[in-house]
């Protein structure tokens, strides 16, 4: 059901904290522009978590408004199952398009434990649903015999696959073949799985750089492997910026420099400083100095 570059988006803050939702209309317009084939937001490694409910409600209802009949899909991690039906079932009566499934964040969920649990929201919410498998952040390690038990529910329709292992991929192919579509939610083994036939990707720095992204995804599309991976290779020391205990902030800054958007997020993070914020800084200017020219990359239909 979803393929091409599906990002999860940043929640933006005005100074006093509350939810700007002018500025997230006009970021998610520039995924849209770029051809990005939707959006997921209130990420569960983002700033999901410290929103409300309501909060996240509100965000799904925002960014449904700019995708249009594009996709927009609300995660789901909550601590205890009922809240994430709860949540789920909102979700659904507010328009959202699908669901992403985070199995358990908190509590380590054994076998049965998971395939219940994971289920129980999809019953409740009654919406297509991509299992979001992160071993390494949830400890919850969704495995391929997990998917094949989980695949008599036709809700169950993709897999959000960030293991780190690119060997993961084709362990899912050759166990559950085309059951579901596959999209990568690790920034730099994004070109790895996309050669590897993923369908997708739910990128995270990309946000700062669409038009690169789904450039990135088009080529690979049209066989034009050397290409994409010139890109790629110029985009690496970015995607890295995703895979860290403090990638909002870093996508945020990426943001700030790269469309002019804004750095504020929800406490207890807070904006980078010192020679975190240096470094990081430099990362992003020495890119954009460097950025390749897409026209050298154009594609057929332009």
């Amino acid at each position: 059901m979803w393929n091409g570059m599906m990002p999860a988006v940043t929640t933006k803050f005005t100074a006093d904290g509350a939810l700007d939702g002018a500025e997230m209309e006009r970021c998610i317009a520039l995924q849209m522009d770029a051809g990005n084939a939707g959006v997921i937001v209130c990420g569960s490694l983002g700033e999901g978590s410290m929103m409300s409910q309501s909060e996240r409600i509100e965000v799904l209802k925002i960014a449904k408004s700019v995708t249009g009949n594009k996709p927009a899909l609300l995660t789901i991690c909550e601590a205890g199952t009922r809240e994430a039906c709860d949540l789920a079932e909102m979700g659904r009566k507010a328009g959202a398009d699908g669901l992403m499934i985070v199995p358990s964040p908190i509590y380590h969920t054994d076998y049965l434990e998971t395939i219940t649990n994971l289920k129980t929201i999809s019953s409740a919410g009654d919406l297509p649903v991509m299992i979001y498998s992160n071993r390494v952040a949830y400890r919850v390690d969704v495995t391929p015999e997990m998917m094949m038990d989980l695949a008599d529910d036709d809700r169950m329709v993709a897999i959000k696959e960030s293991s780190d292992d690119i060997r993961r991929l084709t362990e899912i192919v050759n166990m559950c073949g085309d059951r579901y579509n596959i999209l990568t939610g690790v920034d730099n083994l994004g070109l790895e799985a996309l050669l590897m036939g993923a369908n997708g990707w739910v990128s995270g720095v990309s946000i700062a750089f669409p038009d690169e992204n789904q450039r990135i995804y088009d080529l690979v599309r049209l066989g034009r492997i050397s290409e994409a991976r010139e890109i790629y290779r110029w985009f690496r020391p970015l995607l890295d910026l995703d895979v860290s205990t403090a990638l909002v902030q870093q996508i945020k800054l990426a943001e700030a420099i790269a469309i002019g958007s804004t750095e504020h997020v929800r406490a207890p993070r807070k904006p980078l400083v010192g020679e975190h914020r240096n470094r990081v800084e430099k990362i992003i200017r020495d890119q954009i100095a460097c950025r390749p020219d897409l026209n050298k990359f154009a594609l057929a239909a332009q």
